[in-house]
């Protein structure tokens, strides 16, 4: 995606919902934004953001964080109470896990690796988010994806899942094989909270890994 068109996008999700035509001029009086400049742009965007109600409980919004060419981005459903006040993605228990997870397989969130989630802002008590704050999110991540260029995507949890594959299947259906997000390789699996919970998972989020290791060998090879 070119810098007009990822401006645009941000203007046109603007326009539909404030349902209001927004001033266009600004682009054309701005020099031409690197892609790091551009993820900071979207950044600042997410902090201010207003478009669900998630924005008036917040503490931190949780944009996502990473290098601008990473092989693998892992996406998880929403911040979590520490992701909350720290504004940065996977912080607790279940973040350091999913660390534990990705250097398994020679994968690093400081060198190779984008984490971050659908929806920006905590819901309450780690509700399941609704379906307008999907609405309202979804695009940030859309443009995050067509900016940063992953190899692959790791999608982790069923809501995150359901939401990027527009599907009602649960995880269980959902992992265990390689599924298609506009061009990008998308391999999902448990979130790393819930196998905290449930040990019978590592097996199959370990087949889920390794599956994912393949396909970026495979990626590198090619």
């Amino acid at each position: 995606m070119h810098d007009r068109q990822l401006w645009d996008l941000l203007y046109d999700v603007e326009e539909l919902l404030t349902q209001q035509e927004i001033s266009r001029e600004p682009w054309r009086v701005q020099p031409r934004m690197t892609r790091e400049q551009q993820l900071e742009q979207l950044a600042r965007e997410i902090a201010s953001c207003r478009r669900c109600s998630l924005s008036e409980g917040r503490h931190c919004s949780v944009p996502g964080q990473g290098p601008v060419d990473p092989e693998v981005m892992v996406v998880g459903e929403a911040p979590g109470s520490q992701e909350d006040q720290q504004g940065l993605p996977f912080v607790g228990a279940a973040g350091q896990y999913l660390d534990k997870w990705l250097a398994a397989i020679q994968l690093d969130r400081r060198s190779n690796v984008f984490i971050g989630n659908i929806i920006k802002c905590r819901p309450p008590n780690n509700r399941d988010p609704l379906p307008a704050e999907q609405d309202a999110c979804l695009p940030y991540l859309k443009a995050q994806t067509a900016l940063l260029k992953p190899k692959s995507i790791l999608c982790v949890g069923r809501i995150a899942a359901q939401i990027m594959l527009g599907s009602s299947d649960g995880i269980g259906r959902l992992r265990g094989t390689i599924h298609d997000y506009s061009g990008i390789p998308l391999v999902a699996t448990y979130h790393p909270s819930g196998v905290l919970r449930n040990p019978e998972y590592r097996r199959p989020v370990w087949d889920d890994l390794r599956l994912l290791r393949t396909l970026l060998d495979r990626q590198t090879h090619a």
